[in-house]
């Protein structure tokens, strides 16, 4: 997994994200891996917690947050993924006037979560049936919160399911939303900024805020997983 994120071509990859604060790596997982992660979702002994998101008004679908240890692929993504990020992310902070900085591996950062109390593992499987949907939202869960996230299509889109697109917006200061969807594959990983950038404008650079969310699905059901650096309180 690790030599698989060290091909890529990681200069265009930022370029991306520093002009529209999302980047996509196209087939970083096969068909079969998908699968395979997607089959995990009703072993319940992998993860820590259910979420119906009706029942909290984030929408509908659900998901499950894994619990430690990690699957092994979910667990070479986010340790393989991260160094890449985080000069990225320690370059927008210092841009956006931010004291955060991040450590060079992903276990220092862990450490860091977990002496701030954020114990608790993030990535997660998502399950979307028809009708499905995921309000608009971030991923923050303490004061402890890495500027970028990844999520990776485990449906194939035509076959598996219909509709579900992967949305974002981004307010810009006295502007209205601009909204974006993602035309994702299967085995796509989508990485984009959990809820703000910096942004270059004609007098210096300012802060522009982000949420993300997925359109409702109009057949078929649609599983996503979602790769989070920090941990939860």
């Amino acid at each position: 997994m690790r030599t698989r994120i060290e091909r890529r071509d990681w200069t265009s990859i930022e370029q991306a994200l520093d002009a529209r604060g999302n980047a996509v790596l196209g087939g970083l997982l096969s068909p079969a891996e998908c699968a395979d992660l997607a089959a995990l979702y009703p072993a319940d002994h992998r993860f820590r917690s259910r979420v119906a998101m009706a029942r909290h008004g984030f929408g509908r679908g659900e998901y499950k947050y894994f619990d430690y240890p990690l699957p092994a692929p979910v667990a070479e993504l986010r340790e393989a993924i991260y160094p890449r990020l985080a000069p990225i992310a320690n370059r927008w902070n210092a841009t956006m006037g931010v004291a955060d900085r991040y450590p060079a591996l992903h276990a220092a950062y862990l450490e860091r979560c977990h002496a701030a109390g954020q114990r608790r593992p993030t990535p997660l499987l998502l399950q979307y049936g028809v009708d499905d949907y995921n309000c608009l939202h971030q991923d923050l869960y303490g004061e402890q919160a890495f500027p970028l996230q990844v999520a990776v299509l485990l449906s194939d889109p035509g076959r598996d399911f219909e509709g579900g697109e992967f949305v974002l917006t981004e307010q810009r200061p006295r502007m209205q939303s601009r909204a974006e969807v993602l035309p994702l594959r299967q085995g796509d990983a989508a990485i984009f900024a959990v809820s703000h950038r910096p942004v270059q404008g004609a007098r210096g650079p300012y802060r522009v805020m982000l949420r993300h969310g997925v359109s409702r699905v109009r057949a078929g059901r649609r599983h996503t997983l979602g790769i989070i650096f920090h941990d939860a309180a």
